[in-house]
């Protein structure tokens, strides 16, 4: 009896250790987890967080739906990811940082989002980026302008929305700048682009030959019909939608790889046309 009692006291006060140990773990643990530091040196920039507010404001600009696949470019602690994700959206961050990787994987599984979010350790400049209806990036000016060829080789009206810099000479077709608040102290202008579809070169119509010469969304060039010639002007595109005008008839339609189409307008009078391109 003696016996017994002594080793069912050895085991009470085993368990009660080994339940302390295991509580002191967790806790040494948690206290342990990696916390980012504003201004941390990060591969190719310092880690700065986009307030929320702007956050959200950069999706509301892009439109994002629940169809959008989105891909935050350094992807820093997810806020961005898990927003989209939140909203009913697929998305990625692509970060290099290990830490923030696994901080970006604990806090998409706090808000419950771990099904429709992914985080992946990456290079920015050696990933592929492709699948992504929408980007978001909070990057520099430099690194915004190694990402542009890429960035307009992708599917025409993919948006691109960053963060307080811009892409050089290819101007945003939206400029959002939210008041300076407790809310927005820093960083408080988002900006947008939509990748337009490539159509500089040669395209025949039945009413002769369309030569256009395009920088980013916008275009100009000369309508050539028998021995006259027209200019083109006020090319935009927006995506893959185009419009311009010769003279008084203005054309507008779709842009489909080596094809176009759509309606012109002449006065009151309208009727469709159809490009395809020859070079």
């Amino acid at each position: 009896m003696v016996v017994s009692r002594f080793v069912r006291h050895s085991l009470f006060v085993f368990l009660c250790l080994s339940v302390i140990a295991a509580g002191m773990f967790v806790q040494a643990a948690a206290a342990a987890e990696f916390e980012p530091r504003v201004g941390q040196e990060g591969k190719d920039v310092i880690w700065v967080p986009t307030p929320q507010v702007l956050v959200d404001n950069m999706l509301d600009m892009a439109k994002m739906t629940a169809q959008d696949f989105v891909i935050d470019l350094g992807s820093g602690d997810g806020r961005t990811v898990i927003t989209a994700a939140k909203r009913g959206a697929r998305a990625m961050g692509i970060e290099y940082d290990t830490n923030m990787v696994a901080l970006s994987k604990r806090n998409a599984a706090k808000e419950g989002v771990s099904d429709r979010t992914e985080f992946v350790k990456a290079d920015l400049f050696e990933s592929d980026f492709s699948r992504a209806t929408v980007i978001t990036m909070f990057l520099l000016q430099e690194l915004n302008l190694r990402l542009r060829p890429r960035l307009l080789d992708m599917k025409p009206g993919t948006r691109v929305v960053s963060n307080a810099f811009t892409m050089g000479e290819w101007t945003a077709d939206e400029i959002v700048s939210l008041e300076r608040n407790q809310d927005c102290s820093y960083y408080c202008t988002a900006y947008l682009w939509i990748v337009p579809a490539k159509v500089e070169g040669t395209w025949t119509l039945p009413e002769g030959e369309l030569a256009l010469t395009q920088t980013f969304q916008t275009f100009s060039g000369t309508l050539k019909s028998g021995s006259k010639s027209f200019s083109v002007l006020d090319g935009k595109l927006v995506g893959d939608q185009i419009r311009f005008s010769v003279g008084e008839t203005l054309y507008s339609g779709k842009v489909s790889g080596g094809t176009m189409q759509g309606t012109f307008t002449s006065g009151v009078r309208s009727a469709p046309w159809n490009a395809t391109r020859s070079k």
